[in-house]
């Protein structure tokens, strides 16, 4: 028995099978079962309305995979610091997961979920993910000084406005994750471990 409920969400709304959607979609979901050994049950989720899926497949492909002056585990580490702030239980464990696969270090995925403070990570890192936490909690506040200390540690501008789309992107995806329930795959509790 799990404590995780078994659900990819709570809404009453069928979600299709792979063998039903749109033949980019399917490559898409095939694709992921052949790097990731499953396909996201976001993915799934977002299925119910293929338009919707696409939109989130592009915009979540460009942010968290694209080439940027972001390393890939600096954007997980956004994504589950963000994730954490929000209380975000599927993101905060499918991307802990990617901090930990990423960086081979079990506690630091732990550390970016429970309290990144804590963590052992450069002055460079810590400034992106103290303005990734003000996004989240007060990102009316944000103003020039927060910007300049990013400048400060090393950012370019460009890599400022990356920051800022991967943060907005999980608050965005994590309010939605949030307000369906919807659960993790039970693959990434073990993932990296």
């Amino acid at each position: 028995m799990s404590a995780q409920p078994d659900h990819i969400h709570a809404l009453d709304l069928r979600i299709p099978g792979a063998e039903e959607l749109d033949e980019d979609l399917r490559k898409y979901f095939a694709v992921c079962q052949d790097k990731l050994g499953m396909i996201p049950n976001v993915l799934q989720s977002y299925a119910v309305v293929p338009e919707r899926l696409r939109a989130f497949i592009a915009m979540y492909n460009e942010l968290m995979l694209s080439e940027m002056g972001l390393s890939r585990l600096e954007r997980e580490m956004i994504a589950t610091v963000v994730s954490s702030e929000n209380k975000c239980f599927y993101c905060v464990v499918a991307h802990g997961a990617g901090v930990r696969e990423l960086s081979g270090d079990p506690a630091l995925g732990e550390l970016m979920a429970i309290n990144y403070r804590a963590a052992e990570i450069s002055a460079r890192q810590r400034a992106m993910l103290d303005f990734a936490v003000k996004m989240t909690r007060a990102p009316a506040e944000v103003e020039e000084s927060d910007r300049q200390a990013l400048r400060d540690a090393g950012f370019d501008e460009r890599d400022i406005l990356d920051i800022a789309n991967v943060a907005a992107f999980f608050n965005m995806t994590n309010r939605v994750s949030t307000a369906l329930d919807r659960m993790p795959n039970p693959e990434y509790h073990a993932k990296a471990r």
